[in-house]
């Protein structure tokens, strides 16, 4: 009975420290007060169920390992799994992402990221370690009786305030499935509206969560049809890209295929006629030799003359020389 009492005392006590903790980081980041929490009252389970875990797991595990990288490991998946089962529950049970951590790194589907990670291993190793000693020392002071009377009165309360907050939230989910919205914003502006009309639980509902996401069967349809049209899109501009990049590679071996060609015709041209010339001149080369042979006379031929010929020799002589080079 006794750890059945305290196990409830420590659930209560963190969850009013978790609660605490976040009014504090609202009213730094909004500068008022702001009623943080799924319930009115001034707590919040999922702390209060996080800490719990951890201690529970913990003495399961310590005849076998009891060491603070144990503790931070326990801590680290239990709260993690806490944390993304609440963010799924509550999403699918009233239709609204009550916190959003996809432009955080290293996330899991915006349910929970690595920094919050880390920091609930250190916080189960805080608790394990610190403050639990020191909370169980101080209820070992108190009678259990008493113990018993403030856990029960305690989770009465809790109770209570659960009933009516499923009547608000059952309203905010009625809000969200009735609007005729087709974005989250202009849902989440109809709820706000729809809630501050109400009575205070109401408007604090709408004060508690200012970042609230609401989501419908409707929208999640139409975000999934946008996704998957985005996605044919995506599919068709690369199959275009494709056959685009495949036509100008095709275009440019036909032009290299082509420039080929003419280049080719281009030098057996030049070769053809290369050839041509060189003949004519080898023929036109016989037939001056011929023309001199007929008309010059060694006998009658004067100096000029000779000269002249022997110009014309060496000349010949010096383009046989160059050909058989």
């Amino acid at each position: 009975m006794e750890p059945f009492v305290n196990l409830v005392l420590l659930f209560f006590t963190y969850s009013i420290a978790g609660w605490c903790m976040e009014v504090a980081l609202k009213y730094r980041q909004y500068h008022r007060f702001i009623n943080r929490g799924f319930l009115t009252g001034p707590w919040l389970p999922i702390y209060g169920s996080g800490a719990v875990l951890i201690t529970l797991a913990v003495n399961a595990l310590s005849a076998y390992e009891h060491s603070i990288g144990t503790t931070f490991l326990v801590s680290f998946v239990l709260c993690g799994l806490v944390e993304y089962g609440a963010s799924w529950f509550m999403e699918k049970k009233f239709h609204a992402r009550w916190w959003d951590y996809s432009n955080k790194p290293m996330n899991l589907n915006g349910r929970v990221w690595i920094g919050n990670l880390i920091l609930f291993g250190l916080a189960g190793v805080l608790i394990e370690r610190v403050s639990n000693p020191f909370l169980l020392n101080l209820f070992g002071k108190i009678s259990l009786t008493a113990r018993g009377i403030i856990a029960g009165f305690l989770s009465a309360t809790m109770a209570a305030d659960y009933v009516v907050t499923h009547f608000v939230l059952k309203l905010v989910k009625i809000g969200v499935e009735s609007s005729e919205a087709d974005n989250t914003e202009e849902i989440s502006k109809e709820v706000r509206l729809l809630l501050r009309d109400r009575n205070y639980f109401y408007k604090r509902f709408a004060d508690a969560y200012p970042e609230v996401v609401y989501k419908t069967e409707r929208i999640t349809e139409r975000m999934n049809a946008i996704r998957a049209e985005s996605e044919r899109y995506r599919r068709e501009a690369e199959a275009r890209r494709d056959a685009m990049n495949q036509k100008l590679r095709r275009e440019a071996e036909a032009r290299k295929e082509a420039m080929s060609q003419k280049l080719e015709q281009s030098r057996e041209q030049l070769a053809a006629s290369l050839g041509t010339s060189g003949n004519i001149r080898n023929s036109l080369v016989r037939d001056q030799q011929a023309l001199i042979d007929l008309l010059y006379d060694e006998n009658s031929a004067t100096d000029e003359m000779r000269t002249l010929k022997e110009s014309i020799d060496k000349n010949r002589e010096r383009l046989k020389a160059r050909h058989a080079l």
